[in-house]
């Protein structure tokens, strides 16, 4: 009785394992395609745009000079200012040039004197010759000296004039209308002529570019460049190249980009931009096409028994910004269909 009970345990064991693992889970259907909004990829010519770094400055700088050596006594400006040109803005002075100046006064006195003498000889001399007691030559010799006499006095003069001159230019005037960038002259200081002592903006707000020479032989005037809205506080983000500078430094050509509305308070400051130097092949997709979860971009690919699946993928961003780029995890051929479209 004992044996026939453990028969029909294991028998029913036997069963009950049959009929929970003998049966294989069923696999889930495949999702289908939509027909809607497939997009065959193929290659398409866009603009090969190179990121560079460009400064933010003006097209000219103005050097505010000393025209005579001598000790700075006054500086007007500072920093930020914004000046008008020929507007004074420091002064040197040289004591020696008042010394001079006051030695042609004592000369042009002296002169003043002779001329005087002169001509007063001169007066009686023709006086004396018209009744005829001088012959003509006393009257030649006395005009002779009386020329000689007032050409002394207007040298002297003249001499006197440039020496007040030279000492009215210790001011040193703003050589254009424009914001002080640097006055870093202490007060007391000595200057040489010819020594800088402001430096002053002048002309219009520019981004200057500097491009090696082999890939800025593509670039026009008039060509757009993208500008970085970040870096110039969201005013401008597309500029034009207005000028190209015909000389090459170091391997480099330098170039200006005018934009509306560019900052002129930080003039210096680095700028990110991106000029178009050529033409290349790449696979571009509205941007519907891509979806990213977690830091990684996906699209939906359309296998050939029409069910999609999604692939990561690798992309940058286009000029336009409704459109992005694919460079890896696709090629062309592949059919897409738009990230989160329904069966």
């Amino acid at each position: 009785m004992a044996r026939h009970i453990s028969l029909a345990g294991a028998l029913s064991a036997a069963l009950l394992l049959t009929a929970c693992g003998g049966a294989e889970p069923s696999a889930p259907a495949p999702v289908r395609a939509p027909a809607a909004g497939r997009l065959t990829l193929a290659y398409s010519t866009v603009a090969d745009v190179k990121p560079v770094s460009a400064t933010l400055t003006t097209r000219d700088m103005g050097e505010a000079r000393s025209r005579i050596s001598g000790i700075l006594v006054s500086l007007l400006v500072k920093e930020g200012d914004m000046v008008r040109r020929g507007q004074v803005i420091a002064t040197v002075k040289d004591d020696r040039l008042a010394m001079v100046t006051a030695a042609y006064d004592a000369q042009v006195a002296a002169a003043a004197a002779d001329a005087a003498r002169a001509q007063g000889d001169l007066s009686r001399t023709r006086t004396l010759f018209n009744q005829g007691i001088y012959a003509q030559a006393r009257m030649d010799q006395v005009e002779a000296v009386a020329k000689a006499a007032n050409a002394t006095l207007a040298a002297a003069r003249a001499q006197r004039a440039a020496s007040a001159e030279l000492g009215a230019q210790g001011a040193i005037l703003a050589p254009a209308s424009g914001r002080v960038l640097t006055a870093d002259v202490p007060l007391g200081s000595v200057v040489m002529a010819g020594q800088s002592v402001a430096r002053i903006t002048a002309g219009p707000t520019v981004v200057r570019i500097e491009l090696p020479e082999g890939q800025a032989r593509a670039l026009r005037v008039g060509d757009e460049v993208q500008l970085a809205a970040e870096d110039l506080r969201g005013v401008a983000t597309i500029g034009r190249v207005t000028q190209i500078y015909p000389s090459v430094t170091a391997g480099q050509i330098v170039a200006d980009v005018t934009a509306p509305g560019l900052p002129e308070d930080l003039v210096g400051q680095r700028v990110r931009v991106g000029v178009r130097i050529g033409q290349r092949q790449a696979l571009v997709v509205p941007r519907r096409y891509v979806s990213t979860r977690y830091g990684i971009d996906y699209v939906r690919l359309v296998s050939k028994d029409g069910s999609a699946s999604e692939t990561p993928v690798q992309t940058t961003a286009t000029a336009t910004g409704a459109e992005v780029e694919i460079l890896s995890g696709v090629r062309p051929g592949d059919v897409l269909v738009p990230a989160g479209a329904n069966p």
